[in-house]
């Protein structure tokens, strides 16, 4: 929980949060996805933060900005504070915390796999840690029948006895049965909501959950927002983004959000393996994604079995599609940026320079200005990252292999990231990877004796000899 906004939060909520309290109604001059997305990059290239706009000196860097956005629409979202004290207020009251893409707090995964395109502020209730732990991604229809709601239920419980966190959306139907199944197992759970986040973390029946740490709940939405179909369909992308794997358990053919969101994960983002529902009365929606090269769940009655669904290996993953978020109803995420930007550094961490020197690379994936010293988060590693480190430079000799030299480039940015210990699924979304492919590379660095497995905090970490090699 973060009780104090930091002041690149608090002007990223100015800028693109409804800010609702109580029956308020949002402010028609909130700036979309694609106009935020141009301004934080414009922001990036002056070298300013989105603090800055709230700094004694933001009149000259808003004039600057004018060119992106309207001066005078910036300043008119800029003087809500008084309205954002009122919501920070009340969301404190409920426990709900808020984190912008400029903190450290920030997930991770989101970060790693939808870059510019993760939700620039998500809200939240419950412990945050959850959400870097992976796990099983289960989605389904609404509305099923009670053999669907008691196949779900059990998927959930398999997958609290053997340690994994269950993913989904909350909606009524396969979402709330799977979260039910996992949590009455005592397993952890992720919901991510596309509404009534604030009602429904104050739900009785979610409040002691949320307190003792086995339920997170969050949503790129304001706590107050009601249900829109369009924010529902957008908000799956986070479901498959934060899990390590996933299951379709019923879908409509060619509509719904289910439909879609499986649909994008096969053919665009392909973060994590899609498994269909491979037992009882089949429908159309499941063979279409079948076709389109969805897998067939393996059906896993023990723990074992269950583990064998998180080694399923994925394609190597592009950079996401800059596929947009739409944080308002009103936004076409097709649309959201359409305006030509400047080239954007990629999304790996920038060099330390000198401290005389001003920061020129920033993250592409946070709002924040570098800080001088290591940064806690280990960076979202890319080719264009992965090509320039000196242990590529040093193997790739012409009697090397092609494996040989891509392999000594993994080995480096792993003994990178593991200065500090780290579990196979962060390593994966750091890398942007399937975790079958980080465990198999984490194994074969365990037998080289480059980096050793630790049971107590579990997690892998570079061996000491190797941290001056």
């Amino acid at each position: 929980m973060t009780p104090v906004l930091s002041p690149n939060t608090q002007a990223i909520l100015l800028l693109t949060a409804p800010l609702i309290a109580g029956r308020g109604t949002a402010s028609s001059d909130l700036l979309s996805p694609g106009e935020y997305k141009r301004l934080a990059r414009h922001l990036r290239e002056i070298q300013r933060q989105p603090a800055d706009l709230l700094s004694p000196y933001a009149a000259e860097i808003l004039r600057a900005c004018q060119p992106v956005i309207d001066e005078s629409r910036l300043q008119k979202l800029l003087g809500r504070g008084f309205l954002l004290s009122q919501v920070i207020e009340r969301w404190q009251a409920r426990a709900i915390w808020v984190v912008s893409r400029a903190d450290a707090e920030y997930p991770r995964r989101l970060k790693a796999r939808l870059r510019e395109d993760a939700p620039a502020v998500l809200y939240g209730c419950g412990d945050m840690a959850l959400l870097e732990t992976g796990g099983l991604a289960v989605v389904g229809s609404r509305h099923v029948d009670d053999a669907l709601i008691d196949y779900t239920m059990a998927v959930g419980r398999l997958a609290a006895r053997a340690g994994r966190t269950l993913v989904s959306g909350g909606a009524k139907g396969i979402d709330q049965a799977a979260m039910r199944g996992a949590l009455e197992e005592g397993g952890k759970v992720c919901g991510v909501l596309a509404d009534s986040l604030e009602k429904t973390t104050m739900n009785r029946e979610h409040r002691n959950l949320l307190l003792d740490g086995q339920l997170v709940l969050i949503s790129p939405y304001d706590p107050s927002a009601g249900f829109h179909v369009g924010n529902a369909m957008q908000r799956n992308k986070l479901i498959y983004a934060l899990a390590d794997t996933s299951l379709v358990v019923s879908s409509d053919l060619n509509k719904g959000g289910t439909w879609a969101g499986a649909v994008e994960q096969l053919d665009k983002l392909k973060f994590v393996p899609v498994f269909i529902r491979s037992t009882g009365e089949s429908s159309a929606g499941l063979d279409g994604l079948r076709k389109k090269g969805a897998l067939p769940w393996p059906n896993p009655q023990d723990v074992d079995s269950f583990e064998d669904v998180f080694n399923v290996a994925m394609p190597t993953p592009t950079a996401s599609p800059q596929v947009g978020f739409a944080l308002f109803s009103n936004e076409d995420p097709a649309s959201a940026d359409a305006k030509p930007t400047s080239p954007v550094p990629p999304d790996a961490a920038p060099l330390p320079q000198a401290e005389s020197e001003p920061s020129a690379s920033v993250d592409v994936v946070s709002d924040a200005q570098p800080p001088a010293p290591a940064l806690e988060e280990p960076p979202s590693v890319t080719p264009e990252a992965l090509a320039s480190t000196d242990d590529v430079k040093e193997s790739a000799q012409p009697e090397s292999s092609p494996a040989e030299v891509l392999f000594a480039a993994v080995r480096a940015t792993i003994k990178q990231l593991l200065r500090t210990p780290m579990k196979d699924t962060e390593v994966a979304a750091a890398l942007n990877v399937s975790s079958a492919q980080a465990k198999a590379w984490l194994q074969r660095l365990v037998d080289e004796g480059v980096i050793e497995k630790r049971k107590k905090p579990v997690g892998y970490v570079v061996k000491q000899s190797s941290l001056f090699e």
